[in-house]
């Protein structure tokens, strides 16, 4: 299976703002995703309250992508996020999602950021 076309709709999804409608059709409901490869978060029910969190922890300016790359079952996204922190200051935050894919949906995504 081409996973280029999922990669992008999530891309699509994320740049226009539909962070959860994105996450709840292209994640497997074993999905296991984590921050720097620490901390694992098991199961699509943990990793929705966590996404949840961080949107309800923002106001979402917008994104931007730079590389993507796909190889079979992984995909590779650089993404540069424009955000407020709810009482914090304006910030871009940068970081790389790794992606591994089974039957059309993410099944383990790493972000790597600073």
């Amino acid at each position: 299976m081409d996973i280029r076309p999922h990669v992008q709709s999530i891309i699509d999804g994320i740049k226009a703002g539909k962070i959860l409608e994105t996450f709840d059709k292209y994640y497997a409901d074993d999905v296991i995703m984590s921050e720097n490869g620490m901390d694992e978060r098991v199961g699509k029910a943990a990793n929705r309250e966590y996404e949840e969190a961080f949107v309800n922890g923002v106001e979402f300016h917008g994104a931007t992508v730079g590389a993507v790359v796909v190889d079979g079952d992984h995909s590779a996204v650089e993404w540069t996020f424009d955000l407020t922190p709810k009482g914090g200051e304006r910030v871009k935050q940068m970081q790389v999602a790794l992606q591994r894919w089974k039957d059309g949906k993410v099944v383990r995504e790493t972000f790597y950021h600073g």
